[in-house]
């Protein structure tokens, strides 16, 4: 049944963001200038959050295209869970997400559902919720069953990294600032809770640094990012490892020179003559201080 009166779980969200990548020798004046400016995240703590998402699209990979090709209008779907695999239970809370980019703005929009019918609404077997549900909630439901439904859609990759994050205060209450770290992925065995290995997705001496923003970026962020010489970057966790595994091109990321020249003064774990991204293997949380086995990955 549907009421517009109902509370919905849906919550949306539309900003603009701006990417970085972050060498690890950084990242310690980084974290330090934003706490001058920014408060941490609720939910960061002292040390941030693990995020794991599994990625669905076509056969041939529509969605992934859509973002190489920069199309206007795009959009991707994913469900995403914070905290450890440990933490996850099929009545644990995760969030469907559709992501889409119209023009500029990013736009987000996401339901919180138990893993179960999570697992059961991007799926044919489909999912229809008990009780009542907002006019905004069933709109979003039934456009994820549309969309798993006619585009075929099926798990492609899963992804993970740990985040800090922080928001603004005072003048600055639409910013929002994340640096994620140790991104990693797997191009099979989609369980979210899975204790298959994952395979580094950048070198681990970089991080992704992601300016989120209602309307504008203040001035301090701009000449932060000046200051520590880093360069806006167009870079996907979903297109990064969609290439890192083979299933279409490498990027630049995943070229050792190019990588080389981005950390300046050389990494161990960014010299991998293959030109793959470093096949170091991580627990599922991505905790793990396994040694780095150099070679390019393979399906």
């Amino acid at each position: 049944m549907v009421r517009t009166d109902t509370a919905s779980r849906l919550h949306a969200f539309n900003r603009f963001e701006i990417k970085y990548l972050v060498p690890q020798d950084q990242a310690d004046e980084l974290r330090a200038e934003l706490r001058r400016h920014m408060d941490d995240d609720a939910h960061s703590g002292d040390g941030g959050y693990p995020i794991t998402s599994v990625y669905y699209d076509t056969q041939h990979l529509k969605f992934y295209w859509e973002k190489v090709e920069g199309l206007k209008f795009r959009r991707k779907l994913r469900v995403r869970h914070y905290g450890t695999a440990t933490d996850l239970t099929p009545e644990s809370k995760v969030f469907v997400e559709i992501k889409q980019r119209v023009n500029r703005v990013t736009q987000k929009r996401r339901v919180s559902l138990s893993y179960r019918d999570a697992l059961r609404l991007c799926s044919p077997e489909g999912y229809e919720p008990a009780g009542e549900v907002s006019s905004r909630e069933r709109a979003f439901l039934d456009e994820v069953s549309t969309l798993v439904g006619e585009l075929d859609l099926r798990p492609i990759v899963t992804t993970g990294y740990h985040r800090e994050a922080w928001v603004g205060r005072e003048a600055d209450l639409g910013l929002r600032v994340t640096l994620d770290h140790r991104l990693r992925g797997r191009d099979r065995d989609f369980h979210l809770s899975s204790e298959s290995v994952n395979q580094l997705t950048l070198p681990s001496r970089l991080s992704v640094l992601e300016l989120k923003a209602n309307e504008r970026v203040p001035a301090w962020v701009t000449d932060l990012t000046a200051r520590l010489s880093l360069d806006v970057v167009r870079i996907s966790k979903y297109c990064q490892t969609v290439q890192a595994f083979g299933l279409a091109p490498r990027s630049v990321m995943h070229a050792a020179d190019e990588v080389d020249a981005i950390l300046s003064n050389g990494s161990d774990d960014a010299n991998d003559s293959s030109g793959a991204a470093p096949a170091e293997p991580t627990t599922p949380n991505g905790v793990d201080d396994a040694p780095t086995r150099k070679g390019a990955l393979t399906r």
